[in-house]
């Protein structure tokens, strides 16, 4: 048997398959979940965008990298050129065996009680001193909110008690009732503080 003609019987089907997948796999595929993902959830496949009036003032679903002292601060960012920088969204990959995490975490700490008040060696909240896998985490955790609401109502010339009660307010539960523990999205607290004063 001629092994030339052999060779382009079995290259035709291989080729008409690899177009056909790239076809369901790369077009239609793509194509219908976000057709379908529009109709049903429009708001998250718009990217879960806040507005603030007509701007668009971030995601739900990103951190941003909140400073100034009348604010509520995010968790680390692991993001490496620029905190909260989407584009190089990752984790550290630091192990909980190495040094250069330890020292971050002690350092956060210390920076941590000293931004908000706290005494010496007393607890922090472990998602303010540490990145999320992403390094773009929204949310932070009840119990560092409440840590940062002293300064923030200081700043604010709020008490105490108004700035926990806002806090309270945009609480979120688990998810589905059991997954994950309960927290806050820090831009959503962040707006709230801003329309309260």
């Amino acid at each position: 048997m001629n092994s030339a003609l052999v060779r382009p019987v079995l290259v035709r089907p291989v080729l008409v398959s690899a177009v056909l997948f790239m076809a369901v796999t790369g077009i239609a595929y793509p194509l219908a979940s976000t057709g379908i993902a529009s109709v049903l959830f429009p708001h998250q496949a718009a990217g879960s965008l806040v507005h603030q009036g007509e701007a668009v003032v971030g995601s739900a679903m990103l951190g941003q990298d909140f400073h100034a002292p009348r604010y509520f601060h995010p968790r680390p960012s692991a993001t490496s050129d620029q905190p909260y920088n989407a584009a190089s969204s990752g984790a550290s990959n630091l192990g909980p065996t190495s040094a250069k995490l330890r020292d971050a975490v002690g350092e956060r700490a210390v920076a941590f009680r000293k931004e908000n008040g706290l005494a010496d060696g007393m607890p922090v909240p472990v998602d303010a001193v540490t990145a999320s896998g992403s390094g773009l985490d929204p949310d932070i955790s009840l119990a560092n909110a409440h840590a940062q609401a002293e300064r923030v109502a200081k700043e604010r010339h709020l008490s105490v008690d108004e700035i926990n009660a806002l806090i309270d307010r945009q609480a979120q539960g688990r998810q589905l009732g059991l997954l994950g523990e309960p927290r806050v999205n820090v831009l959503a607290l962040n707006l709230s503080l801003d329309r309260a004063r």
